[in-house]
């Protein structure tokens, strides 16, 4: 073979080889442009819409004289404010309640009156900036969990495992929103909580995700909507969150990954059908991703019921399903099943 031959094999070579490469390379600097001018625009616009504060009806509740009024540490040296309401009667448990957003600690009242007349103990905590808390220093609460939360939750779970009258046997949950989130985000690997009870419990991914798409088809005016591939718009809220963290200083945990630590513990999920916020079907794959049992799992869609509503819509059925849902997985004698025991501290 002469050198010119030879030479032209090698250029066919390469030539060959980077015409098989040019089609990816092509959709690779497609993509590229594409996530260029989606860091430009859509981000920072996504960063204000993601932290602006809806509209809610927050609760607020009036003091019982006779009930603790109570303060205590969190592991980043904040104190948090809390109300420790005593059962009527004889003590059949103890219940930790996990306050909506910038709801104080009396607004629990509404919520778990008819559980202190039923021998259940009650305490309802503020987390940090929100009633009568400290305020974090650089910090300021949004709607949506971050990691700070969770620690306040923590901390209110070891002042009741921690108090003279702690009850041995474990707590039970019951959480609003988003102190709900927060707190079984807490729980999770946790088993001396026993049980929960949430009300519009959401996550950030599941809730965030299905409206990506919406916020592209308003803020985008370069390339049609229906031609980008689901995992994008993953990558998308990946990028978003990571400029909220920055720009707020803190992390946003998956509850979406910590909800199958919960194990065989019971879980009473209750979302409103007409939640306009976190829509049904958001509310029901994360009630999926819990797992468990189906006879210690149970969803409850309430009719008519905007976010945080199912209260005022049901308020009789409401104090019934929870109350018995107490009194089946945390007001008995026994401690705790020994096989949900030992399932939870090997999920834990």
């Amino acid at each position: 073979m002469n050198p010119i031959e030879g030479n032209l094999q090698v250029i066919l070579f390469w030539l060959g080889l980077a015409l098989m490469c040019l089609p990816l390379m092509v959709l690779l600097s497609f993509w590229g442009v594409i996530h260029l001018r989606v860091d430009r625009i859509y981000l920072p616009r996504f960063s204000r819409i993601f932290t602006e504060r809806p509209l809610f009806i927050v609760p607020r509740g009036k003091a019982l004289e006779d009930a603790e009024t109570v303060r205590f540490p969190t592991s980043d040296g904040l104190t948090l404010r809390g109300c420790y309401l005593k059962a009527t009667g004889a003590r059949r448990g103890v219940i930790l309640f996990a306050l909506e957003f910038t709801s104080d600690c009396w607004s629990c009242r509404s919520y778990c009156d008819h559980l202190v007349a039923n021998g259940y103990d009650v305490f309802a905590y503020e987390p940090r900036g929100q009633g009568q808390s400290d305020p974090m220093p650089g910090y300021e609460p949004m709607q949506w969990v971050t990691d700070y939360e969770v620690n306040d939750a923590k901390a209110a779970i070891a002042y009741l495992e921690g108090r003279p009258d702690a009850d041995p046997r474990g707590v039970g949950l019951f959480g609003i929103s988003k102190g709900a989130g927060a707190a079984v985000l807490a729980a999770s690997r946790n088993p001396y909580v026993r049980c929960a009870v949430t009300d519009g419990m959401f996550a950030t991914n599941t809730t965030l995700l299905p409206y990506m798409s919406q916020f592209f088809v308003i803020y985008k005016s370069f390339f049609p909507e229906v031609l980008i591939p689901e995992f994008y718009y993953r990558v998308i809220a990946f990028f978003a969150l990571r400029l909220v963290r920055r720009e707020r200083h803190c992390s946003f945990p998956s509850l979406e990954r910590e909800l199958r630590h919960l194990g065989p513990r019971p879980l009473l999920m209750i979302h409103g059908a007409q939640d306009k916020y976190i829509k049904p079907e958001m509310a029901q794959k994360l009630f999926d991703l819990s797992g468990g049992k189906p006879e210690r799992r149970e969803f409850w869609l309430v009719e008519g019921a905007k976010h945080n509503q199912a209260l005022n819509v049901a308020n009789a059925e409401y104090h019934e399903r929870v109350l018995s849902f107490f009194d089946q997985h945390l007001g008995g004698e026994e401690p705790c099943p020994l096989e949900v025991r030992c399932e939870a501290a090997m999920q834990c």
